[in-house]
């Protein structure tokens, strides 16, 4: 059996699930096991764009089956809004996805909730939320009380269950000063009647996960586990507060999906040619300038999930060192090479000057990293376009020699360059074909 986790490696928008697309062929799942409708995962197959947020990026194919297992916290309304979308466009998905019973759901005051509290400032700045309840739902899955799980919605206790924990959500919120739009927005029989419509349109997808992944790594299944976010972003080990809420660095596909280490056998890291975050938080090397404005507009830099402009900046080999390590990653692919095309010289950040010092890790409190300067080293540009290179050896010596500095400075060979959003402008190098990792067709 082929484990292989595609994992980002920067602060998300790494044009992940491109790649998941491109390899989902040749494996026989495709496993979501963490984040939520917060992900926004563009696929470009021919003259169609697909946006994906809760649905795995291999359901484009009917041949592969897709997991979404009990790290994943689901907004019913959304997921079936996109699995409507995408039969509208003729990809069917309820024969090959499986969602797990464990997965907690994302329910109407989760939004409200974040609406109303999440959506601070941390020292007058935002802390990136989507406003998607996210958050909210992974903090009543830690404290248990008022979680409700996709298992809920099939057992008889259901409408008592959810009548019961609407009701102290909305006293709850009421006593906050909550708006009483919002108040009405989670009224117990409102919520009742449609966690009833989600059980009905749902049935036949719900089920045991865990025990199907464990099945299929006993059974040498070939699986392919799609990270979201970016692991930057990881709770744990990202740069907190200014994180998602989940573990979105390598170290969150085990129990996330429900399987041990032992199943898992590479880890493709994610990353693009340059370096973008959406949001708040610290950002060693941003570009507020003409460059930074430059790199936005070539590459489309603008979330797919929030359609928020993204925050440009210099490729940061101290941060993808870091988390490369922390992911286990055994080979980089790097991503919209092309943007980089058009400038005439390039800089990589090759460590950090803290308070007069020279340090090479990233450091754990955000107010230090924000207090770090990058220490650069200047790469010329190529100035020649690469979107049609399909060969490793048809880049020009100069997009190589970056290239090759990467590898060097983080410490992972990389195995896949992207010159596009289109499937063909995916080349797979031959450290890629090391691992046995290449698209098939």
């Amino acid at each position: 059996m082929s484990g292989t986790c595609v994992i980002g490696l920067q602060w998300g928008d790494e044009a992940k699930g491109k790649l998941v697309d491109l390899l989902a062929p040749q494996f026989d799942l495709v496993v979501r096991y963490q984040g939520g409708a917060n992900a926004g995962h563009t696929v470009v197959a021919g003259d169609e764009t697909y946006k994906l947020h809760h649905i795995p990026s291999g359901i484009l194919h009917p041949q592969v089956r897709n997991l979404i297992t009990p790290g994943v916290v689901i907004n019913p309304s959304t997921m079936l809004d996109e699995i409507e979308g995408l039969a509208k466009r003729g990809v069917i998905c309820r024969d090959n996805l499986r969602i797990s019973e464990r997965a907690h759901l994302v329910m109407p005051w989760h939004m409200a909730e974040d609406k109303f509290i999440n959506a601070t400032a941390v020292r007058g700045e935002s802390i990136g939320t989507t406003n998607r309840g996210i958050g909210p739902c992974y903090r009543d899955k830690v404290g248990r009380t008022h979680a409700i799980r996709m298992a809920d919605l099939v057992q008889a206790t259901r409408d008592d269950r959810i009548a019961t924990v609407a009701e102290q959500k909305v006293a709850i919120l009421e006593k906050m000063g909550a708006p009483q739009e919002d108040l009405d927005s989670i009224a117990p029989a409102k919520v009742v009647a449609m966690a009833a419509s989600w059980a009905e349109q749902l049935d036949g997808m719900i089920g045991d996960t865990t025990d199907y992944l464990l099945d299929a790594c006993e059974s040498d299944k070939r699986i392919l586990f799609e990270g979201a976010q970016g692991a930057l972003l990881d709770i744990d080990h990202g740069t907190f507060p200014f994180v998602t809420s989940s573990n979105s660095s390598g170290v969150g596909v085990c129990a996330g999906a429900g399987v041990p280490p032992r199943w898992i056998h590479q880890v493709l890291g994610v990353c693009k040619a340059y370096s973008t975050r959406v949001g708040g938080g610290p950002f060693p090397t941003e570009l507020d300038d003409e460059i930074g404005e430059k790199i936005r507009k070539l590459g489309n830099e603008f979330g797919t999930t929030t359609g928020r402009p993204r925050r440009c900046g210099w490729f940061d080999a101290v941060a993808v060192r870091y988390t490369s390590r922390l992911s286990g990653v055994t080979r980089l692919a790097l991503m919209m090479m092309d943007v980089l095309s058009h400038l005439d010289e390039l800089k990589v950040c090759v460590a950090y000057e803290l308070d007069g010092k020279r340090i090479e890790t990233v450091p754990s409190h955000a107010e230090e990293l924000r207090r770090c300067k990058p220490i650069y080293e200047t790469i010329p540009g190529w100035k020649e376009p690469v979107d049609d290179v399909r060969r490793e050896d048809e880049f020009p010596a100069g997009a190589l020699a970056y290239v090759k500095r990467i590898e060097e400075l983080v410490g992972i060979p990389v195995g896949v360059l992207s010159v596009g959003p289109d499937r063909a402008q995916t080349i797979f190098t031959e450290a890629a074909t090391e691992l046995a990792l290449q698209p098939i067709g």
